[in-house]
Formats: C-alpha cells, structure tokens, sequence
C-alpha cells in the first residue's frame, strides 16, 4: 500500500523557515485534508513531497521512496498544484496526449478521464479559453491520467461551479473508497469538513494539529444551544438563575453556550415559557479551525462591525 510520509521536513529560503521539522503520514483507503492560514506552508510541503523543491532537511517519502526515485511516477503519484500550468495554445485533449504519451499510457485512459472529468465536450478547444474551473477539471484529469495510487491536489475546488464542487467531493470520496492516498489542500472549510475523513493542520511551517476531523470539531468547539422565544425577559432570567449567560441575537433567537437542548428544554417548560424554537446549533471545522489559527495567520485583518466599515 501506498502511503506518504513526512519526516522531520524542513524548508529554509534564506533566513526565512518555511517549513519547520514537519512530521505527518497520510495513509491510503481516506481523506486527508491539509489545512492552514495563508504562507502556513503546505504548498511548499507539497512541492517538497513531489521534488519540486529539495528539503533543507529531513525526508518527503511515497511508499517509501523519494519521489525522484519513483519508477513511472505518474502511475505512482497524481498530482495538481497548479490549474494554470497546461499550455494555452494546446487543445485539452492534447494535452492529456502529450503527458499520456511521455508515460506509456493508452490514449484510450485520456478519452476516459475527459469524460470523467466533464470536459469531453470541451476537449478540442484550445486550454486558453478554458474557465478556471474548466483548467481546474483538466489539471484533476492529469492527476488521474496514469491511474495513480496516491493523489495530492491542491485547492482542486477552486473555481468550481456549486454541481462542479457536488463533483469533486464525490471523486476524492470515490477515490479514497478505492483504497488511493489522498491529500487535500483547501481553503473550503465546509467541502473540507464534507470529504474530509482526517485533518493535517499547519501554521508557520509547523504541525498544530494531526487527528480525525470529528474528534478535531468536538473538541475545540463548545455545544450550543438555539432558542426563540415570545417572552425573551422571562428567558434571559431563568437562564441566569440557572448559570447560562445567554446572547440575544437581532434576527430574534438566543444562543446559550456550554448547554444542551434537553437542558433548556426542561427548564423552560417547568417555567411554563412559551418556546418557538429550540435546537443544538452544530459545531462546524471553520469555527474550530479559526480557535487553533488565530495566532499563526500571517496575513489577518481586523474583525469589524458592517457600520464600522460604511463609516
């Protein structure tokens, strides 16, 4: 089986550490998704991973080898760090030739990953006038062109139509169903939390966290409690008595932290409160991601209210 495997990686550009004593595996048969601010590091992890760049320090491995060192590597590793990359002035279709002809592969797979990327209507068109989104189907075609056992892509959603993002959280599921090694980057919190099966969080070139998406949301993401009410004073005085500080917002509802629905539940009704609504509001990866990130963002900008910004 074919696994990655990061040991102890470091990438330095001078006197600037881009990524620092990294260690993490991605096994095969999930998910993985590799997250972090902006200037984190993964695209170098990644470029790292495939040759592209030579480690300072410490070992990039595919089923135990370099990448370099790999026998047919496009069988091995299938690859998208870049939607731009294609020639423009070459057809879609050719270009898949021209990369399935320098491995060894049937022209039939190319007519097979046009089709199962979308792009057979598209393919004699010139990759110049594709869409991001189309470049971005034609750089996940050529990632799966060899049939390989591991796939890293980075931000393959990126451009993507609503039924183009459906797509591609079907395929990296449908892949890692197939028992393939697959890497995510992505700046999506949400596809991630709906493809993702384990998360590889970076910031400043460091490992922050490495765990099951679900442990990693339950964790850092305190249970709250949804309710709206036609008596809100008779409310925020029962939850007071009872230890809840509750937030009103202006839409109408309340949101009680650190509480359960049954909780609220039993006490509003002993209080004969009228309740119109009454439910746990899910913990999300976005909401959990920003409490590990806040202090590793390289670039942030402040918090502010829609007056402050009008003003």
């Amino acid at each position: 089986m074919t696994s990655i495997e990061v040991r102890a990686l470091t990438k330095e550009y001078g006197t600037r550490r881009a990524v620092d004593r990294l260690t993490f595996s991605v096994p095969p048969g999930r998910v993985t998704g590799f997250l972090g601010p902006n200037g984190a590091g993964k695209s170098t992890t990644m470029r790292l991973v495939l040759g592209l760049d030579r480690p300072t320090s410490g070992t990039a491995t595919v089923g135990g080898r370099p990448y370099a060192r790999l026998d047919e590597p496009l069988r091995r590793v299938g690859a998208l760090l870049d939607a731009r990359a294609a020639h423009g002035s070459r057809t879609g279709r050719d270009h898949l030739r021209v990369l399935a002809a320098t491995h060894r592969i049937l022209r039939s797979r190319v007519e097979r990953m046009l089709e199962e990327t979308g792009l057979a209507a598209v393919a004699d068109r010139r990759v110049g006038t594709y869409s991001l989104g189309m470049r971005q189907r034609l750089g996940i075609a050529a990632a799966l062109l060899g049939d390989p056992e591991a796939v890293l892509l980075d931000e393959p959603a990126n451009g993507l139509d609503p039924e183009g993002i459906v797509w591609i959280r079907g395929l990296l599921r449908g892949l890692a169903a197939e028992g393939r090694t697959v890497l995510v980057s992505s700046h999506l919190m949400h596809e991630t939390a709906a493809f993702a099966d384990h998360l590889v969080f970076l910031g400043r070139g460091r490992l922050l966290a490495d765990t099951p998406t679900r442990d990693f949301i339950a964790a850092r993401v305190r249970p709250r409690v949804r309710v709206r009410t036609t008596d809100p004073s008779a409310l925020r005085e029962l939850l007071a008595r009872h230890g809840h500080t509750a937030e009103e917002h202006p839409e109408g509802h309340w949101t009680v932290p650190h509480a359960r629905v049954d909780d609220i539940g039993r006490l509003a009704s002993a209080e004969g409160i009228p309740i119109l609504e009454l439910a746990a509001e899910e913990a999300t990866l976005e909401q959990a991601y920003l409490d590990l990130t806040s202090a590793e963002t390289e670039f942030a900008a402040p918090w502010s209210t829609p007056h402050a910004q009008e003003a």
